[in-house]
C-alpha cells in the first residue's frame, strides 16, 4: 500500500505568519504552489492559500488616495470637460473625474505606492490565514489523503510526525500517482476508509 512517505513532497514551502500577504502571493506564484504552511518557530499554526489571499483583498474595502492628500475645491469640478447631459459623457470626464480625486488613474494602475493602494503589503498572513490545517502521519495511506481532502474540501494534506512538519501531499502528488500506475488496482483512492484520532487530524 502506498504511504504518505513515499510521494510527499519534503522541500515544503512556509511563510510566517507576520509575512505580508504581497509577500507570501509573490512567494507562491514564484514557487508554483498554491498553497502554505504558516509556521510561528517550529510550530505550524495554519496554511495560507491563494484563495485565502483572494477573499481577503475581495473582501477588505480600500479607498484609493494620493500620498499626499488634499482639500477638494471648485476649480476641481470647473477644470473637467464640458458634458452636456442629453449625451454620452467623454471618457476623459472620468479620468479627469479620477485625477480630481486625487490619484491619476495610470499612476494607480502602475504604481501601487501607497497603503490604500497596496491592500496585500498592508495586511500580514495571520490577518488572512486559515487556522486550521489537516494533517497525517507519513505512514498514513495515500488513499486515506486523498479521502481526507474529499471530505473537508481542501486541496493539500500536511505530513507530521509528533508535531513536526514532514511535507506536504497535494491533490495534485495523488494525481502523478495515479497517472504513473504507483497505486494497485484494488486500491479505491476516494473510498472512505476508518481513521483513528490518536495519531492524526486537524490542528
Amino acid at each position: 500500500m502506498l504511504k504518505l512517505r513515499d510521494i510527499m513532497t519534503t522541500d515544503v514551502v512556509t511563510v510566517s505568519p507576520d509575512t505580508t500577504l504581497r509577500d507570501a502571493a509573490e512567494l507562491l506564484a514564484t514557487r508554483h504552489v498554491g498553497g502554505a504552511p504558516v509556521r510561528d518557530g517550529d510550530k505550524v499554526v495554519g496554511v495560507v492559500s491563494v484563495s485565502d489571499i483572494l477573499s481577503f483583498e475581495a473582501s477588505t474595502p480600500t479607498t484609493p488616495q494620493s500620498n499626499e492628500p488634499r482639500e477638494e475645491t471648485a476649480d476641481d469640478w470647473d477644470e473637467l470637460p464640458a458634458w452636456d447631459t442629453d449625451d454620452e459623457p467623454p471618457a476623459r470626464f472620468f479620468t479627469d473625474l479620477w485625477a480630481a480625486a486625487g490619484a491619476e488613474v495610470t499612476t494607480r494602475i502602475v504604481e501601487p505606492a501607497t497603503p490604500e493602494w497596496d491592500l496585500l503589503a498592508e495586511h500580514t498572513v495571520a490577518e488572512a490565514m486559515t487556522r486550521s490545517a489537516y494533517w497525517l502521519p507519513p505512514t498514513a495511506d495515500v488513499a486515506e489523503a486523498a479521502e481526507k481532502m474529499r471530505s473537508a474540501e481542501v486541496h493539500r494534506v500536511l505530513v507530521m510526525d509528533k508535531g513536526n512538519l514532514l511535507g506536504i501531499v497535494t491533490t495534485m502528488d495523488v494525481a502523478r500517482a495515479v497517472a504513473d500506475h504507483r497505486i494497485g488496482r484494488n486500491t479505491f483512492v476516494f473510498d472512505r476508509v476508518r481513521t483513528g484520532h490518536d495519531h492524526r487530524g486537524r490542528l
